[in-house]
């Protein structure tokens, strides 16, 4: 959708947010209202699952501060209007984190109490390295990511996890800074996205769920046995002192060889 930035007061930005696709159509369990109703069968569906498990439970808030922005202006634009209107964009941000503080106090209001991991989402990676200069996520997202991410640890005693694609390296440690305590998906064939680096500088204050299996080229061409070799040497790199959770860099795709699924999972349950 077309509109202006610079002299935009976001007055409608509630409305606006509810016109784009990724805000507008929910997944399973969010297409639940955050009102009394929907809120206390969330509580109650939360509560259930609680009791039925003793694994983590992982629950998805979103609060897209970076990312929604780009689809309501286009990627373009708001790309441009982050260094032709910075006052603009703080006012946005500034908005845009009023809306997600109300859902997230509701939110957890319901579902705090029986979570473990609770999931933001921004990618502020491309293949070659962040979308935006550390200076840029200093003034317009790390004052709203610390906000809504301590509010988060305030409501429940959860991990604050990001979902966060690209290469993030050189933001990683002011995302630390502003509260983060686990990345996801962690991919690793992007620049300064390395495992060894990734465990070195930052292992001590980051749990890395994510990086165990390359889905880009090596999960969808190697041999069953390079995967084995691949997933066994990301392991051995991530684990040592915890904070490292196996999963495979995103999503595995449909053009993956069953049999490359298999030596992954089984490469993971011979190391465990």
């Amino acid at each position: 959708m077309e509109r202006g930035i610079a002299d935009d007061d976001f007055s409608d930005l509630q409305d606006m947010l509810g016109r784009i696709i990724w805000a507008a159509v929910p997944h399973p369990g969010a297409h639940l209202p955050l009102d009394e109703e929907g809120l206390a069968e969330m509580a109650r569906r939360a509560k259930a699952l609680r009791e039925s498990t003793d694994r983590a439970i992982v629950g998805m808030f979103g609060g897209n501060m970076f990312e929604l922005p780009q689809w309501l202006y286009r990627m373009d634009n708001y790309l441009m209007y982050m260094g032709l209107y910075p006052e603009a964009v703080i006012r946005l941000s500034e908005k845009l984190c009023s809306i997600h503080m109300q859902n997230l106090e509701k939110w957890l209001g319901a579902v705090g109490p029986y979570i473990d991991i609770v999931i933001f989402g921004d990618d502020l990676g491309g293949q070659n390295g962040p979308l935006l200069s550390p200076k840029m996520y200093r003034e317009y997202y790390k004052p709203y990511h610390h906000r809504l991410w301590s509010r988060a640890g305030e409501l429940a005693d959860a991990n604050v996890q990001l979902h966060c694609c690209g290469g993030v390296h050189e933001l990683l440690g002011d995302m630390i800074e502003a509260g983060l305590e686990s990345i996801n998906p962690v991919q690793i064939t992007c620049t300064g996205m390395g495992a060894a680096e990734l465990k070195a500088e930052f292992g001590a204050e980051l749990t890395f769920w994510g990086g165990g299996c390359d889905t880009r080229d090596v999960l969808p061409n190697a041999a069953p046995r390079q995967v084995a070799e691949h997933v066994r040497e990301q392991v051995k790199v991530f684990s040592p002192g915890g904070g490292f959770v196996f999963q495979q860099v995103h999503n595995i795709m449909a053009n993956v060889p069953p049999e490359n699924i298999v030596a992954m999972f089984d490469a993971v349950n011979d190391i465990s």
